[in-house]
């Protein structure tokens, strides 16, 4: 029932806004106990009016004395207070067969990812522990196929209560990657490019979400966009209306193609990638798909997953809360922290079962991190790492597969990661609801070599 869909009611979500004010650094400690007043509230009533003035206070806030971040939205700000590193030429390191090969472990990288993370999606990490250690999978190092499930564990863990998405395990796919958002967005944005050109526009994006992706395909901060962009708004208000999610993770899964068709050029790639991510997110919802992108246009070119992040940051104010979290992980790794000590700081600073540090950009960017650099370009430990430490599993598993898959091209991932999907991905967008990882790399490199 429509009644029942999430991510379209604002007051439900008041406690969400609440919490996302108060990291953004406003004043609004005396409006908490009216939030948690109108979460309530709105399981039984109609309180989006109500809502909607109480986040119009919010907004207005001062913000409190001493806060010590400065996190722009705007493209010429975020600019201005990025260190930035000046591009090079792809073909100074690589010829076209290779940059295509590259390109090809790339999107297997999002796809196997994403595959492997799928039934985990929305499991706190003692279960995902339980489900693989039952299964003779732990330390997770292959997809999850059911037919390993020991009698009893459905019951010990409450799979009976799984949603659909999580009872994808390998062995139910029908040989065929399925439907998810994670990989949407980023046939998504190379629809975009073939159709729009490289000078699309914020507005581009949302008519392009209109024309070919269903509104529920969209979760939290997107479904918001658009609703917001089909009641008449334009970017970047899409982004800041009624949406307490705008600086969750989806921007984050958004921005591969962009890297995909910029390689050695990461400024190019996230500029195009704040296009897209400013229609539903802000600051480091904003400076998540940046960072993304300009990371898998440096691993077309370099070989050093340190240097890789490095000039992912290089992209985004050193004055956010990203780039703090994600350099706090850098540090930790070059001092010789363990990646077990690392994952478990991690959930220290985020709480997996609070929602909102659960789907946040700079939790799962601290684990998408944390992963490339102690999976150590093993292509099956990256992303089992990104899965097996909870959080968004999919999400995570798939950005690190994309960003390591075009640092060490398709030769290097190990078959049983493809055939597990024999190469083949399903969408909800119009014209791709079914294509294969050859016909995804032959048009990234079409569009690539045209837009040079």
């Amino acid at each position: 029932m429509l009644e029942r869909q999430s991510w379209i009611k604002y007051a439900p979500e008041m406690m969400v806004e609440w919490r996302q004010m108060m990291e953004e650094g406003k004043d609004v400690e005396g409006l908490k106990e009216r939030c948690e007043q109108l979460t309530v509230l709105s399981r039984t009533q109609n309180c989006e009016a109500e809502a909607l003035e109480v986040g119009r206070r919010m907004a207005q806030a001062p913000m409190r004395e001493g806060y010590p971040y400065k996190e722009p939205s705007s493209y010429e700000e975020i600019r201005q207070l990025s260190e930035g590193e000046p591009a090079v030429c792809w073909r100074d390191f690589l010829n076209e067969d290779e940059l295509k090969e590259k390109i090809t472990g790339a999107w297997i990288g999002r796809i196997s990812g994403c595959l492997l993370g799928k039934p985990m999606e929305c499991l706190k990490s003692d279960v995902i522990e339980t489900i693989l250690k039952d299964s003779g999978n732990y330390p997770m190092r292959r997809y999850v196929d059911s037919r390993e499930f020991p009698e009893g564990l459905s019951e010990k863990v409450g799979m009976d209560r799984f949603q659909s998405w999580q009872k994808c395990w390998i062995d139910r796919i029908g040989g065929k990657a399925p439907v998810d958002d994670d990989t949407n967005y980023t046939v998504l944005a190379m629809k975009l490019v073939d159709e729009y050109g490289i000078d699309f526009t914020p507005n581009d994006c949302l008519e392009a979400w209109a024309y070919w992706m269903p509104l529920f395909s969209a979760c939290t901060a997107e479904r918001v966009a658009y609703r917001n962009a089909a009641a008449g708004l334009y970017a970047p208000e899409t982004a800041t209306h009624a949406n307490p999610y705008r600086e969750w993770i989806g921007a984050q899964i958004r921005g591969d193609f962009f890297g995909y068709m910029n390689p050695g050029n990461w400024k190019k790639a996230a500029g195009l990638a704040w296009k897209d991510a400013s229609i539903s997110h802000v600051k480091n919802g904003i400076y998540g798909e940046m960072f993304v992108a300009a990371m898998i246009a440096s691993a077309a070119v370099y070989d050093d997953i340190e240097k890789v992040v490095e000039t992912g940051l290089k992209e985004i104010p050193a004055a956010s809360r990203l780039y703090e979290e994600v350099r706090n992980v850098l540090a930790w790794y070059r001092l010789g922290v363990g990646e077990e000590e690392a994952f478990s700081r991690i959930h220290a600073k985020y709480d997996e079962y609070v929602q909102h540090d659960w789907c946040h950009t700079n939790s799962n960017a601290m684990i998408v991190t944390a992963s490339l650099l102690y999976g150590k370009k093993d292509f099956g430990k990256t992303i089992c790492m990104a899965v097996q430490t909870g959080f968004d599993t999919d999400c995570n598993a798939a950005t690190a597969g994309s960003v390591l898959g075009m640092l060490i091209g398709e030769k290097k991932i190990p078959e049983c990661w493809p055939k597990g999907f024999n190469r083949t991905l399903c969408t909800t967008i119009a014209g791709y609801t079914e294509v294969t990882v050859e016909e995804l790399a032959g048009k990234t490199m079409e569009l690539l070599l045209k837009h040079q």
